[in-house]
């Protein structure tokens, strides 16, 4: 059964990117009930279990199975290209309780008893949620966060650049193999049956490292939104050792802004190159500078972050060898 959106020319020119903290926290725990199925994230399990036996996720448990429909109430779409977890999580915590039971009923639970105290008293219960939602963030995600948004910047940066070179036919067309482009409508294979007009809102797409290997959707009376797998997610894990630097290089230009040009391979911040290098991210900041004013690196402001990646001059240069 597919979920079909169709494009209207304004629709076209109001796709966007945005990334969601609470997204990911709450397809981290699909993670945690099923990790046979998401076995790239085994190194973030094998870090976090530890620390959520004295953490109560019953409700959380509850709301979100290993499979089929969560509340959207619990993964507002994001309202900003780059939102804060706290400003998310106030926004689950303000849902009208009778929203929170409406959505809550089509949940396929393995805890009937705690959705039946949900039920009882929605109010107390969105306040139960948010509560664990806030507990949970501060033990399994928030010390990785800057690395998974760091994934999720050069995804947009890559897809953005698709986007202003073929269109929409190319941003979709390696999206995901679930998801295709079909002249004016985009169709995602899900299992609800759901046709509409954007109606001019556009549609907000969010890549995720927890979400794969699936696609997610939301839809009226939401806005439109798509959470699809970020690129390079089987590589978030990794030690992230940098890559070897050409000699060649490094004498032309200095060996640590080689390795800077190198290592924006896929677009990056400064705070996720100086990660990646060992280097502060002053450091990190005056190379990406000279690099600039060289032609070499280009930057791109997203919400209050400020990714760069290699121009074509830059790419050349890196390739000396």
């Amino acid at each position: 059964m597919p979920v079909e959106w169709r494009f209207t020319p304004d629709d076209v020119a109001r796709l966007r990117f945005a990334f969601s903290p609470m997204w990911e926290l709450v397809a981290s725990l699909r993670v945690l009930r099923a990790p046979g199925r998401h076995s790239l994230h085994l190194p973030w399990l094998r870090a976090v279990r530890p620390r959520l036996r004295e953490v109560d996720l019953t409700d959380l448990f509850a709301l979100v199975p290993v499979r089929g429909y969560v509340p959207d109430f619990l993964t507002p779409p994001p309202d900003t290209p780059l939102p804060d977890f706290a400003a998310e999580l106030e926004r689950v915590r303000a849902t009208p309780p009778t929203t929170a039971y409406e959505e809550m009923v089509w949940v396929q639970t393995s805890d009937p008893a705690a959705l039946r105290r949900f039920a009882d008293d929605p109010a107390e219960g969105v306040r139960r949620v948010a509560d664990q939602l806030r507990a949970y963030w501060t033990v399994a995600i928030e010390e990785f966060w800057p690395r998974i948004r760091a994934l999720l910047e050069g995804d947009v940066m890559w897809r953005s650049r698709m986007l202003a070179a073929g269109g929409v036919r190319e941003l979709f067309a390696d999206l995901h193999s679930t998801v295709a482009w079909h002249g004016d409508r985009l169709v995602a294979a899900k299992n609800c049956d759901y046709v509409g007009d954007l109606g001019g809102d556009g549609l907000v797409l969010v890549p995720s490292a927890f979400s794969w290997p699936d696609v997610w959707v939301m839809y009226e009376p939401y806005l439109p939104m798509l959470c699809y797998p970020a690129r390079g997610v089987g590589t978030l894990w990794t030690d992230g050792t940098p890559p070897c630097t050409p000699e060649a290089l490094a004498a032309l230009i200095g060996r640590t802004r080689a390795q800077v040009l190198t290592a924006l391979a896929e677009p990056g911040s400064t705070s996720g190159l100086a990660r990646r290098l060992g280097l502060t991210p002053g450091a990190v900041s005056q190379h990406l500078a000279v690099l600039s004013d060289a032609g070499l690196v280009a930057r791109r402001r997203l919400g209050r972050e400020v990714l760069y990646r290699r121009t074509p001059v830059g790419e050349s240069l890196a390739a000396v060898s």
